[in-house]
């Protein structure tokens, strides 16, 4: 799905990433942790090919970055950030929003969504338990709900990569919640589902359907594999510089701050 080799990439005189190697094999989900800075979603915007590498290779889908039409490639990736809310018209109905994703834009301009085009985009809120607000502009909805719509968008064209930058970005705990189960059952459609890869800064929403974390640090790898082995009190120690615990429940991982002794 993903194979990057040697990434390197330096703009303004500045190494944002630095010799970074990363294979995500079909099936396989990632979750992509690291201190603000660390590269993470510059690293997601080279997969996409919305940033040039200065040195490395990259292949996303079996196909190699300056020998595929990167335009028809991206319709074949889903992205889902709740950065992209500003961008969109708060007059714009959730329903084309939604349809607009099979066109990799953000509403519909030029492109007409097919009558099957809009019976998925229903289908897609339906299954997101917001069909209530198909008809509603995006302006209107709630945290929650424009995220639950983004991420709609996200699958509209049944994407074989489903990258979610930051998901629960401004979210309360229970839309937290009601989101990170959205997402767990995508990750557990297996064959039928599309290969996850988030980015977080929270630990706590790594669910157990992402199997495998990459660590970055100062746009390095500090780390990456098995969730258990690279969600650790000494790596996360190091990559995020403070120092943490890491405990594990219901199937999750959950980190605190490890205060010295003798200190309040």
């Amino acid at each position: 799905m993903i194979d990057l080799n040697g990434i390197t990439l330096i703009r303004d005189h500045r190494t944002i990433l630095r010799n970074v190697s990363w294979r995500v094999r079909d099936g396989e989900h990632w979750a992509l942790v690291g201190a603000n800075g660390a590269g993470k979603t510059t690293l997601l915007q080279v997969v996409c090919g919305t940033l040039w590498p200065t040195e490395g290779d990259v292949r996303v889908l079996g196909r190699r970055y300056g020998e595929t039409d990167l335009r028809r490639l991206r319709r074949e990736i889903g992205w889902f950030s709740a950065a992209l809310e500003p961008r969109i018209s708060p007059r714009e109905p959730v329903r084309d929003l939604v349809a607009s994703g099979k066109f990799a834009t953000l509403g519909l301009v030029f492109d007409r969504p097919t009558a099957a085009d809009r019976r998925r985009a229903g289908e897609l809120l339906d299954v997101m338990g917001c069909s209530h607000v198909a008809g509603q502009a995006f302006g209107t909805l709630s945290q929650g709900e424009r995220q639950k719509a983004l991420l709609c968008r996200a699958l509209m064209p049944d994407p074989r990569l489903l990258i979610l930058d930051e998901p629960c970005t401004g979210l309360d705990l229970a839309a937290r919640e009601r989101l990170l189960d959205s997402v767990e059952r995508l990750g557990r459609l297996r064959d039928q589902g599309p290969t996850l890869i988030m980015v977080t800064h929270h630990i706590e929403e790594i669910t157990p359907a992402f199997s495998r974390v990459l660590l970055l640090r100062d746009g390095s790898v500090a780390a990456q594999g098995r969730k258990a082995d690279v969600l650790t009190a000494p790596l996360l120690s190091d990559a995020l510089g403070v120092r943490l615990s890491v405990r594990r429940a219901a199937g999750r991982f959950w980190v605190s701050l490890r205060r010295r002794s003798g200190r309040p």
